[in-house]
């Protein structure tokens, strides 16, 4: 039986995907265009402790905190989001749900702050090949798993999770600016 979904009015998009899946430079792409855009609330807070003089096993050392301190930058960015433009976020509160699993945390906690239609549509971006950085921190095996649990974290929230395949920036773009003006 089809899941008929409700008719969103929401002008927020989520671009989502497992580590080194192109986001990132797709949304510079839309940033570009003069859409806003939100960082990942993980690298924001990767790159504010770094700064202070921490390295990333210090800020990685308890995963588990070092997740809930992230949902918590999560919550504060889309409270302080515009309601009425359009915006994309590099992950949003849902993605926490699938990361919060990945460590064994109860992901439940998350839940509490997953409202049902504040997305208008959700973008998972197929893998690309890995590109290790300074703050990825995850093997293959748990990037296939995340884009596994990425994808039913929002479809057990009622969303219909747009596939976007490995392919140049400029069809990624392209389908994603399409998909916005259904």
């Amino acid at each position: 039986m089809p899941k008929f979904r409700k008719i969103n009015n929401s002008k927020w998009y989520v671009i989502t995907g497992g580590p080194s899946s192109g986001k990132t430079t797709v949304l510079r792409e839309l940033e570009k265009l003069g859409y806003i855009i939100y960082s990942e609330a993980a690298r924001v807070f990767i790159d504010k402790e770094m700064k202070g003089g921490k390295s990333l096993e210090e800020i990685r050392r308890n995963e588990a905190e070092f997740q809930r301190k992230v949902l918590k930058i999560k919550i504060k960015i889309e409270k302080s989001a515009p309601q009425n433009k359009i915006v994309f976020f590099d992950r949003a509160i849902p993605d926490s749900i699938a990361y919060y699993q990945v460590v064994g945390l109860d992901s439940s906690e998350v839940l509490k702050f997953c409202q049902k239609g504040r997305y208008r549509k959700i973008f998972l971006f197929e893998q690309l090949p890995f590109d290790q950085d300074y703050a990825r921190i995850e093997d293959g095996k748990t990037i296939k798993k995340l884009n596994k649990l990425l994808k039913e974290s929002y479809e057990n929230l009622g969303y219909e999770v747009i596939e976007i395949p490995a392919m140049p920036v400029e069809e990624r773009l392209k389908k994603i600016l399409s998909e916005i003006k259904k």
